[in-house]
């Protein structure tokens, strides 16, 4: 699972998800985009118009998903939810993992039932390497006992471990960046798969208002 609100997707989502399937063997990623983040300003762009983004961005990448599950639920898009409803499907025994950047990581404490996240799946951090300092209090708490420091160790069992880890291509992109090239009327070129360009230069997406910052997790 790799959520978010994809406000719009790029190109940095998008390797992300390639990388993390190649180093940890998945079988599939999960793209979940959120329809009512609960730690964030809604996003300017509808849901339905970011799925549809998404799924022109994914196109026919072996292995990755465009997931509408968080759209089909009412209310704020909970994470240990949408965990719920995964581990429903799969099957106690399968190896279930939640991929999340640093700067949500560092807020995970503060997660609705943060509990309840490892009860359901593994949490993968997408490390930053220029973040070295301390971890908050709170969440050294809920890490205590979890924390492993291999691919192997994490996927010997189906939940509750977490691993910190390095992919190999960290794309400096921003999507509140994009968000401001295109209401400035700038290019964002080689920053976007090109047929989500295309859609929001069809339907004339983040021009003016719709170009509001935020932030890129939940």
């Amino acid at each position: 699972m790799l959520g978010g609100t994809f406000d719009p997707v790029h190109l940095g989502h998008l390797r992300s998800a390639v990388e993390l399937r190649e180093v940890l063997g998945l079988d599939r990623v999960h793209m979940i985009p959120a329809h009512l983040p609960p730690h964030r300003a809604a996003p300017g762009v509808s849901s339905r118009e970011r799925l549809a983004m998404l799924r022109l961005g994914i196109g026919e990448t072996p292995g990755l998903v465009a997931d509408d599950r968080e759209l089909r639920r009412d209310g704020p898009s909970y994470s240990v939810d949408t965990l719920a409803s995964l581990r429903a499907e799969l099957g106690a025994q399968a190896r279930l993992i939640m991929a999340v950047g640093h700067d949500a990581f560092l807020r995970l404490a503060e997660w609705r039932d943060p509990e309840g996240l490892f009860a359901q799946a593994h949490v993968v951090v997408i490390e930053r390497p220029d973040h070295g300092a301390p971890l908050p209090s709170r969440l050294q708490s809920l890490l205590a006992g979890r924390e492993v420091a291999s691919v192997e160790a994490l996927l010997a069992e189906p939940r509750g471990r977490l691993l910190r880890l390095s992919l190999p291509t960290r794309l400096a992109i921003s999507a509140t960046g994009i968000r401001r090239r295109l209401a400035e009327g700038r290019s964002v070129h080689y920053l976007l798969p090109e047929a989500v360009r295309a859609h929001i230069d069809s339907r004339g997406l983040y021009r003016g208002g719709d170009a509001a910052p935020g932030g890129e997790t939940r």
